[in-house]
C-alpha cells in the first residue's frame, strides 16, 4: 500500500523554483505557486534556457525573447515578479560544472529555504519518456544542492512520484490561465485545439485530485533533499 501523502512545510518564506524552459513551472507547479504568493510568499523563477529552439519554424533569434516574454506574462499571473533565464542552450541542457556553478550561485543569491525542481526520471509513466533536457537539469540541482556548505531546509521535483501536496482548489483558474498565457508556444503545439482547452485540460490533469491525499485538487511534489518536511496544507 502506498504511503499517504503528507502536506507540503508551510515553515518557510522563499522558494527558488529551477526548471530548464519556459513553459516548465506552468505544467505542474503554477497552481502551487498561485497559493504560496496569495499567502505572500516570495517566490523566484530562474531558467536555464530561453527555450529559444521550443516553437516549430520560429528561428532561435525571435523565439527566445518571445518564449521570455510569454514567461514574464504567465509568472506575473501567478503573482512572481522575479524572473530570470541564464542562457544555457535550449535542447542541449546538460549537467555541467558551469551549470552546478550558476546554480549554486543563484541559491546563494536568493536564499530560498526552499527549492522546487524539475521532475528527472526517465518516464512520467509507462511509455512517457522524460525530456533529456529536464534530467540533465534535475540531476545538476541534486549534485548543485549536495555540493553546497550550507544548503536550503528542502529540496523538491515536481513529479509523478509525490510525498507532498499543495491543496490547489482555488487556484485552478489561475494556474490554466499561466499556462495559457504562452500563446505562441501552444498554438504552434496543437493549432486544432484552442489555447484555453489545452491550457485547462493540462492543468486539471496535473492537479486531478487523489485517493492517497486530501480532496480536491493538489499539486504534488516528491523530497529529493532535506529534513522532513510537516506541516497543515
Amino acid at each position: 500500500m502506498a504511503a499517504q501523502l503528507l502536506p507540503f512545510p508551510t515553515d518557510w518564506q522563499t522558494a527558488l523554483v529551477l526548471v530548464a524552459h519556459p513553459d516548465d513551472p506552468e505544467y505542474g507547479m503554477a497552481a502551487a505557486v498561485a497559493r504560496w504568493t496569495g499567502e505572500g510568499r516570495r517566490v523566484v523563477y530562474a531558467l536555464a534556457s530561453s527555450g529559444e529552439r521550443g516553437i516549430e519554424g520560429l528561428a532561435p533569434a525571435e523565439c527566445g525573447p518571445l518564449r521570455e516574454a510569454e514567461q514574464r506574462a504567465s509568472a506575473s499571473i501567478v503573482g512572481v515578479d522575479e524572473v530570470e533565464f541564464w542562457g544555457f542552450p535550449d535542447s542541449d541542457i546538460r549537467n555541467v560544472p558551469e551549470l552546478r556553478a550558476k546554480i549554486a550561485e543563484t541559491v546563494e543569491r536568493v536564499r530560498p529555504q526552499v527549492i522546487v525542481s524539475l521532475f528527472g526520471g526517465p518516464e512520467w509513466a509507462p511509455g512517457m519518456p522524460n525530456q533529456r533536457d529536464h534530467m540533465e537539469f534535475a540531476a545538476s540541482v541534486l549534485d548543485a544542492y549536495d555540493a553546497l556548505e550550507s544548503p536550503p531546509s528542502w529540496l523538491f521535483e515536481n513529479g509523478p512520484a509525490a510525498t507532498h501536496v499543495v491543496e490547489v482548489e482555488d487556484q485552478v483558474d489561475t494556474a490554466v490561465h499561466a499556462l495559457a498565457a504562452h500563446d505562441r508556444y501552444l498554438s504552434v503545439l496543437d493549432p486544432d485545439t484552442p489555447v484555453l482547452d489545452q491550457a485547462r485540460a493540462q492543468i486539471e490533469m496535473a492537479t486531478a485530485p487523489r485517493d492517497d491525499g486530501p480532496r480536491g485538487h493538489v499539486a504534488g511534489f516528491e523530497l529529493k533533499r532535506g529534513r522532513p518536511a510537516r506541516g497543515p496544507a
